[in-house]
């Protein structure tokens, strides 16, 4: 039997279980894995799980189950592992329907194993009824749930027609992220996303961050990735690995969290816009041994628990409101409208230039060296 497995997140990584289910489905047959977002490939490196789980290419869930079910598996697993047993069933239903659109035939098993090792785990069969789930339900403890028994609890609206959209499973006081960008904060433990003619316009259960709206723009509620909370929760120690350093100095710009952080790696200085796209970002590059120039204004929301920075990178934080400015010039004198650029020597004639974009604006700012 041919299985594919698509690992989401790094808390299935992180737990160690993403690993033992891997070596337990070998048990039933040839097995490949990949994953889908960009947290979960970090953690795939600090586990030096590149060999084990493919993350050359950034793909969400339902396109790492479409690449399978064209490789003609025999079965597809999918391993979660949410913040509740709430969470992960719906994020499972929803990646599979939109899996689902994706395809002309459905033939291809897909199984859902989420929360192993929990009191309140549970393995999913979304489109089949094979002896393999009664057989891993035994072996790892787990409930069986059907899929009507996750719509019949989660996802059922009494407004089917309201343009809405419900976020299980959170708590108060945890921040809430769109496609990567952080849009509010949670006050209650009960969420709803209210949108019109594809803007978010409300939100029930939190309150909205309009700089964050604003970066976010337009979203199409129903398929937008949406979390709460720290993306990845568990303590590490990062694993540096070499990277492809070119032989001239390369400078990128990124202003949005949200990008393919890892087509980075191959730049000597990667200037960022946005504390928490700043955040982010250099955690990521840490792994590859890339300093950061980050622009902020000092308007974090806390994303991971620990922000790993390389040495000698350089923070701005400049006055509130004026980092989306500063990385507008910035991109326009420094990158030509452009996303890299070779005019630079090192990194303190791009640490002057920033200056001297930033003089220029005339707003204070503050430069703190990472050592």
């Amino acid at each position: 039997m041919r299985i594919g497995i698509v690992v989401h997140g790094p808390n299935i990584i992180d737990s160690g279980y993403a690993l033992k289910l891997i070596e337990l489905l070998k048990d039933y047959g040839e097995v490949k894995a990949r994953l889908g977002g960009t947290m979960g490939r970090t953690a795939v490196i600090d586990a030096s799980l590149e060999n084990v789980i493919d993350i050359s290419k950034k793909l969400v869930p339902s396109d790492s189950l479409k690449i399978f079910h064209d490789e003609n598996v025999d079965v597809i697993f999918l391993l979660n592992y949410g913040k509740s047993d709430v969470t992960g069933q719906v994020f499972g239903y929803k990646v599979y329907n939109h899996y689902v659109d994706k395809i002309t035939d459905n033939s291809t098993p897909v199984i859902q194993i989420e929360r192993p090792g929990e009191d309140d785990g549970s393995i999913i069969a979304w489109n089949n009824d094979l002896d393999i789930v009664g057989e891993l339900s035994h072996e790892l403890n787990l409930a069986v749930v059907t899929p009507q028994e996750v719509y019949d609890n989660h996802i059922k609206q009494d407004n089917p027609g309201f343009n809405q959209r419900i976020v299980h499973g959170v708590s108060p006081g945890e921040n809430i992220m769109v496609n990567s960008v952080v849009i509010g904060k949670t006050n209650s433990d009960k969420l709803t996303l209210i949108a019109k003619d594809n803007h978010i316009v409300d939100i029930i259960g939190g309150e909205l961050k309009e700089h964050g709206l604003e970066k976010l723009g337009e979203v199409d509620l129903d398929s937008a990735i949406i979390k709460t909370g720290l993306l990845r929760k568990a303590k590490v120690t990062p694993r540096v690995i070499s990277s492809d350093k070119p032989n001239e100095f390369k400078i990128t710009f990124l202003d949005h969290a949200g990008e393919d952080v890892y087509r980075f790696r191959d730049s000597s200085v990667v200037i960022t816009v946005g504390d928490d796209t700043t955040l982010i970002s250099s955690d990521i590059l840490y792994r590859f041994d890339i300093p950061i120039i980050g622009i902020t204004d000092g308007d974090l929301d806390k994303v991971v628990e620990d922000g790993f920075k390389v040495k000698d990178s350089i923070i701005f934080e400049v006055e509130s409101g004026f980092d989306d400015i500063v990385g507008k010039d910035i991109k326009k004198r420094i990158f030509n409208d452009e996303q890299e650029s070779y005019d630079y020597q090192n990194i303190d004639e791009v640490r002057d230039k920033i200056v001297e974009i930033i003089n220029n604006i005339n707003c204070k700012y503050k430069i703190s060296y990472i050592d």
